[in-house]
């Protein structure tokens, strides 16, 4: 069973930064696309962005030009730079390997990323 592990969360304040950090187990990110998710309190889980096998990426509106995800296959690690981050970007934060409207795994425990002054 793969088991992602997400990190690099905390508190910032408006405008800051945070980049956050994706870990699987076993070497499946090499050969899938992988998303970043959010959940804010009181709403659903919502699709971020997300990374191609080949590199092509795809975004939110609300976080295009802000949000920037890479990966480095032979970490076997998923990377989501978050910059100029405003208080609706507070969520907890989780990465997937995405399958039509599922995903394929378990969900992690997620990163908390709270942005406030």
């Amino acid at each position: 069973q793969v088991q992602l592990v997400e990190s690099g969360g905390g508190l910032v304040q408006p405008g800051g930064s945070l980049r956050l950090s994706c870990a699987a187990s076993g070497s499946i990110f090499s050969t899938a696309a992988v998303a970043w998710y959010r959940q804010a309190p009181g709403k659903r889980r919502e699709l971020v962005a997300a990374i191609t096998r080949g590199g092509d990426t795809n975004y939110a509106g609300s976080v295009k030009g802000r949000f920037t995800i890479s990966r480095d296959n032979a970490k076997n690690t998923v990377y989501l730079q978050m910059n100029s981050l405003k208080r609706e970007d507070t969520a907890v934060y989780y990465c997937n390997v995405p399958s039509g409207d599922f995903v394929l795994f378990a969900w992690g425990q997620g990163t908390q990323v709270t942005v406030s002054s």
